[in-house]
């Protein structure tokens, strides 16, 4: 039976470090990895995420998903329940390393309906709600102190890129050692904005780019797959 990890960050700036972490202490045999590209929306539904969709095509009955939180999979109630019902009809087991849902078998069903227990769609809708509540909190936390720092005279947003007049001096001190942290202080610019100034000179010789959210659309719960390999 095969170990099928299944890692997502939210924004191209985020990293899996944390999810690497809880993922390698959890002691993983012969993981198979299935890891979204940079920056893949939460509003995305799962069952149309790239990856995700990989994994249940190379999925067989018996095999076990391993993810490190709830919410790397799943943004909501109704991505939770579709995702069951789809682990539940390939007979996939889940199993969740961190967080709330991680003390809870969230593939029970009743012995003879086949259903997903009560007890159980009680609790998966309840954190969903109590997760959505602290994303909105954070939200409108977010919001309240920008409304202030404004208040205050302080702009808020992303810091303006490196001007053209400036970049030339950017260059030039990063050539004599100056950090990119310290550049960006210096002339009050994203780090993004000192490295895309000095992409060039970098050892990678490359520059990052951020993806767009993707919008959510509806989702029709695939009834067949075949292996890829």
């Amino acid at each position: 039976m095969a170990n099928l990890v299944y890692k997502r960050v939210s924004t191209a700036q985020q990293s899996t470090a944390r999810q690497n972490l809880v993922l390698d202490e959890a002691g993983i045999e012969n993981p198979v990895v299935f890891e979204e590209g940079p920056g893949t929306s939460s509003r995305l539904h799962p069952l149309q995420r790239p990856k995700f969709r990989a994994l249940l095509d190379y999925a067989r009955p018996g095999d076990t998903v391993h993810i490190s939180e709830m919410f790397r999979l799943v943004r909501g109630t109704g991505h939770i329940l579709d995702v069951l019902d789809v682990l539940h009809r390939d007979r996939l087991a889940l199993r969740i390393h961190d967080g709330a849902f991680s003390a809870m078998d969230l593939t029970a069903r009743h012995p003879r309906t086949g259903e997903l227990l009560s007890t159980v769609k009680f609790m998966v809708q309840t954190l969903a709600a109590a997760g959505e509540l602290q994303r909105d909190l954070q939200r409108e936390l977010t919001y309240d102190g920008l409304r202030a720092a404004e208040a205050k005279g302080s702009k808020g947003g992303r810091r303006p890129a490196v001007a053209a007049e400036k970049s030339g001096d950017v260059r030039t001190a990063y050539l004599e050692g100056r950090s990119i942290a310290a550049l960006a202080r210096d002339h009050r610019a994203s780090r993004g904005a000192i490295r895309t100034a000095v992409a060039d000179l970098l050892p990678d010789h490359s520059a990052a780019e951020e993806d767009a959210p993707a919008p959510e659309l509806p989702v029709t719960c695939p009834a067949g797959r075949t292996r890829v390999l």
